[in-house]
């Protein structure tokens, strides 16, 4: 009986640490909005081709098919030439800040980013969490890219996000505002 209460308390205790491995490959692409699909371990946004973003304006889903490993993240494509585009120059399509969601990272919180909620500024993408998150950062985008930066720069960027996330959400940043206030704020300046 407390052998199987054991092995039961071990599964579950190794489930809930799958994405503190999952999201910190630790070959410097860490931490990283990735998951484990199948033999792909750090599978960046779900799947998300990210070349097609800068080709196409557009969210596409990369195929198991047609994929490259970069840094230990596993990156997929809709269609071969976006792979050999990653290939040639693969620092100029990553999602900034880990593809995280970008206003989470004002934050200091690498936590959420949905492929489909995305926006490219100079030229880099960011991806966000949904459409509030895209609206709250865009109330001040100067000072919340400033402060995304700075938070990625100085604890995010090398850090396993599962500790970082638990830190920020203990510890908040002078700033934090909750979603619902944020949602007041988007609200007000929409008026």
């Amino acid at each position: 009986m407390f052998a199987r209460a054991a092995v039961l308390a071990l599964a579950a205790f190794l489930a809930g640490c799958a994405p503190f491995v999952t999201q910190s490959p630790g070959q410097g692409l860490s931490p990283v909005n990735a998951v484990s699909e199948g033999e792909d371990k750090h599978l960046m946004l779900f799947g998300a081709d990210v070349v097609s973003y800068f080709t196409e304006s557009a969210h596409r889903a990369g195929s198991p098919m047609i994929k490259s490993v970069y840094k230990g993240v596993t990156f997929r494509f809709s269609k071969p030439e976006n792979k050999a585009l990653f290939d040639a120059a693969p620092e100029k399509y990553l999602p900034q800040f880990g593809g995280y969601c970008t206003n989470g990272i004002v934050y200091g919180i690498p936590w959420g980013g949905n492929a489909e909620n995305w926006r490219m500024i100079d030229g880099k993408l960011y991806i966000f969490g949904g459409q509030g998150a895209i609206d709250g950062f865009y109330l001040d985008v100067p000072r919340n890219m400033a402060l995304a930066n700075k938070y990625w720069t100085e604890e995010v960027n090398g850090s396993n996000a599962f500790i970082q996330r638990s830190k920020r959400l203990t510890f908040r940043v002078p700033h934090y505002v909750s979603g619902e206030e944020l949602a007041a704020q988007v609200a007000k300046a929409k008026r």
